[in-house]
């Protein structure tokens, strides 16, 4: 009896080891390799996996659109056995991405009451916006909202392919005309939740949105016009998306613990397949090689078929060379500020008066001040960590919390459960001057750098430091704006650096938009308050900005391809805020550069009409691909085509024809490009160039005017760039300097930023 026992613990211990030793793969296929026995490939992948497992549970997807393969649970013993297969080209462990989280449409010219859009008219725009269809692949919908009214709308375009998917808490008839469609995709997570085999998922599996991201995201790129919206009496006014008239499908592939690569590709597939015109991702993970690169991969697909995809360029500024979803062929979103503001005050016991901003909604803290505090205690609790304050020391006072580490809400939730009755969030010299708002739980106020640095130091001069935090509601028309956010991902693309990335920012700091009712404001569990809008800051914000935008531009020009929308939004771009000065950075105050802005700020009535575009086929990001030090295996997993050759290459990968240039300087010390510029304005056109940049560089444009008889019709030029021996860099510290290339007529101004790097000095 005792050797059974011993022998089914060994088993059972053997059992658990296999199961908690598997993980989720994601297998690439060599499309055109599948056995004539095989009916589809799906059977092919299948009997692929049946070839090492037995269970048919380890199958979670197979994909036949945006990639070639499918994802399976396995244990690595079974995932090197597949890497032996001639017909697989990689075996590639799951990657987790995370999600990169009205006054807006008014900012950006879109408020219908000022008759804009030159040349269309709004009830025009509004009905061919009707056939555009959104996919948001982010944390799923709150059908619920008012922001997905579909009054006045026509009936669903009869080649849409979605579904509205049933859930324990979502029912098909959750979906309407307006929100076409709902599906999760799960299976990613629960494998590395434990799966089937440890334990079950708390999460419903049903396309519903109980974080709030995806409803606020895809309300900010499409929903409809909300009147008496606001964030608990913040920002109140009519909320609405970009394209209010567009249609909404929402696949939700993010969950509690992140976004699974796998996940978001079985979304990517079924939204090409189901027959969006526009992809909008504010998710991501670090960068690296496309063909490793799972979003860069089903995106190519995705342009290839004529679908605009427009990502979030990260949350992790001011760091340089820190942003995600590079691939040329996706639009990579920044974030600047609004003309909104949300002041909070500081009144000091020296009578000194100081101004932040908050979202607090509460009662406040009358008018008696309170003494002020800053802990520095032990190494935790000047940033408010949890369990970091001792409540004898901060009970009745006003806590000073440093930013960074742990969530801005979650250090005023820790200052109000030690006894704390307000908190001041100070910046430090990471996040610099830029203000965040939020919805605390207690009275708070955020401050920048400098602020916070005359706190931190009137906290240490006087015997008996005080404070009175109060709250100034919703200000509009702030100069100067936009400014860049300190937090939005910048550049130089370390993946393929002659890309000058991001391409542009939209709006992304404290921007007010639809809500999910199943959580809190701050997305706490503590906080039991209910609100149908909320405002979020983020690249997360400003991506659904422009996927937006783009759905109107493709309304308006239904026959122009995903790199003509693109050129559109980046030529017409503005690099001057609304005092007429340069762009600034929050992160430092200084001027913003290419590197943090791309091209500028989105502009969506210029961009409507932007004279000429830099289109770009498949067959140039081909190319592209090819000029990369990649295998004809790698260039093929992208493509997802065995016949390609790479017989057509570009000697440097900044052949490409992308609206900007990014210059590197080696030891030859010039560069040429040519560029292919497409007349979409009038015919009969002329433009002039006009070149600005740093006296270390000489600029040759030839031919220095472009004709254009026709509409429709190509011209080349010739950009010559040459380092100037003997004169100095502009930033020896950073390598880099920057200018434009424009090319103008009285009615249009298309301008590529130009950023210089030198390699060697």
């Amino acid at each position: 009896m005792a050797s059974v026992v011993w022998l089914f613990s060994f088993w059972f211990a053997c059992f658990s080891l296999s199961v908690m030793a598997k993980r989720t793969y994601i297998v690439q296929m060599n499309h055109r390799q599948k056995p004539l026995s095989y009916a589809t490939h799906d059977d092919w992948y299948s009997a692929s996996l049946q070839s090492i497992s037995s269970n048919s549970d380890d199958l979670l997807y197979t994909y036949s659109t945006a990639y070639h393969g499918f994802a399976a649970s396995l244990d690595p013993e079974q995932a090197e056995a597949l890497r032996k297969s001639d017909s697989v080209m990689g075996v590639y462990e799951d990657e987790v991405y995370s999600l990169h989280t009205t006054r807006s449409p008014e900012f950006l010219g879109l408020d219908t009451e000022l008759g804009l859009w030159a040349g269309h008219r709004t009830q025009d725009l509004n009905q061919a916006s009707q056939d555009v269809i959104i996919g948001v692949l982010d944390t799923g919908v709150w059908p619920d909202s008012r922001s997905f009214d579909d009054s006045g709308m026509t009936e669903v375009p009869a080649r849409w392919r979605g579904k509205c998917e049933e859930g324990p808490d979502f029912q098909a008839s959750s979906c309407n005309k307006k929100l076409i469609g709902a599906q999760s995709f799960s299976k990613g997570y629960r494998m590395a939740s434990g799966g089937n085999f440890v334990k079950k998922s708390k999460e419903k599996e049903s396309p519903r949105d109980v974080d709030g991201h995806g409803t606020h995201t895809a309300s900010t790129a499409a929903g409809a016009h909300v009147s008496n919206a606001s964030l608990l009496g913040y920002a109140s006014g009519t909320a609405r998306g970009m394209a209010t008239h567009a249609r909404v499908a929402a696949y939700k592939v993010c969950w509690s613990t992140g976004c699974f690569g796998s996940d978001i590709l079985a979304g990517m597939d079924r939204a090409i397949v189901d027959g969006v015109d526009v992809l909008s991702l504010s998710l991501g993970g670090g960068s690296g090689p496309y063909y490793r690169d799972t979003i860069a991969i089903g995106a190519f697909t995705a342009m290839e078929m004529g679908i605009f995809v427009s990502c979030s360029a990260g949350n992790s500024g001011p760091s340089k060379a820190s942003l995600a979803n590079v691939a040329p062929w996706i639009m990579t979103v920044g974030a600047g500020t609004l003309d909104r503001d949300f002041p909070a005050y500081a009144l000091l016991g020296n009578g000194k008066k100081i101004t932040g901003v908050s979202l607090y909604s509460g009662r406040g803290m009358g008018k008696k001040p309170v003494s002020l505090v800053y802990s520095k205690g032990n190494s935790t609790s000047n940033l408010c960590l949890p369990g970091s304050l001792q409540p004898a020391y901060v009970r009745g006072k006003v806590v000073i919390c440093d930013r960074g580490i742990n969530a801005r809400v979650e250090k005023g939730l820790v200052v109000r459960d030690a006894g704390g009755v307000g908190m001041i969030l100070a910046n430090t010299a990471v996040s610099g001057e830029e203000l965040v708002a939020d919805s605390h739980l207690l009275p708070a106020v955020a401050v920048g750098r400098k602020v916070g640095d005359v706190l931190r130091a009137y906290v240490k001069s006087v015997a008996n430091p005080t404070a009175l935090l109060s709250f100034g509601g919703t200000v509009l028309n702030v100069r100067p704006s936009p400014v860049v956010a300190a937090f939005s991902s910048r550049g130089p693309n370390l993946v393929t650096p002659q890309i000058l990335k991001p391409d542009l920012i939209g709006p992304g700091v404290n921007i007010l938009a639809a809500w999910s009712e199943a959580l809190g404001p701050t997305g706490l569990e503590k906080d039991t308050r209910k609100t149908q809008f909320n405002i979020m800051s983020g690249t997360s914000m400003s991506c659904p900005h422009i996927s937006g935008v783009a759905a109107l531009i493709k309304a308006a020009h239904p026959e122009w391809s995903p790199s003509a929308v693109k050129s559109a939004l980046m030529t017409t771009a503005y690099t001057r805020d609304n005092t007429k000065s340069p762009l600034r950075d929050a992160a430092d105050g200084g001027l913003s550069t290419p590197l943090a802005h791309g091209s500028g700020h989105v502009d969506p009535q210029k961009a409507l009409s932007p004279g000429l575009v830099y289109d770009i086929s498949t067959q140039d990001y081909v190319a592209f691909l090819c000029s990369l030090d990649y295998t004809i295996e790698h260039v093929r997993a992208i493509v997802k085509r065995q016949n390609i050759t790479c017989s057509r290459k570009f000697s440097d990968p900044g052949e490409l024809n992308y609206p900007s240039f990014s210059v590197l300087f080696g030891s030859k010390g010039f560069v040429r490009y040519t560029r292919e510029l497409t007349n979409v304005g009038a015919a009969d056109s002329v433009y002039q160039v006009a070149v600005t940049g740093p006296p270390s560089v000489g600029v040759v444009v030839r031919p220095s005017t472009l004709v254009f008889k026709n509409v429709g019709e190509k011209k080349r030029y010739t950009v010559t760039f040459v380092a100037k021996k003997g004169k100095k860099v502009q930033n020896r510290m950073t390598r880099s300097a920057f200018g434009s290339i424009v090319w103008s007529n009285t009615q249009h101004q298309v301008k590529s930023p130009v950023a210089y790097a030198w390699t060697q000095l």
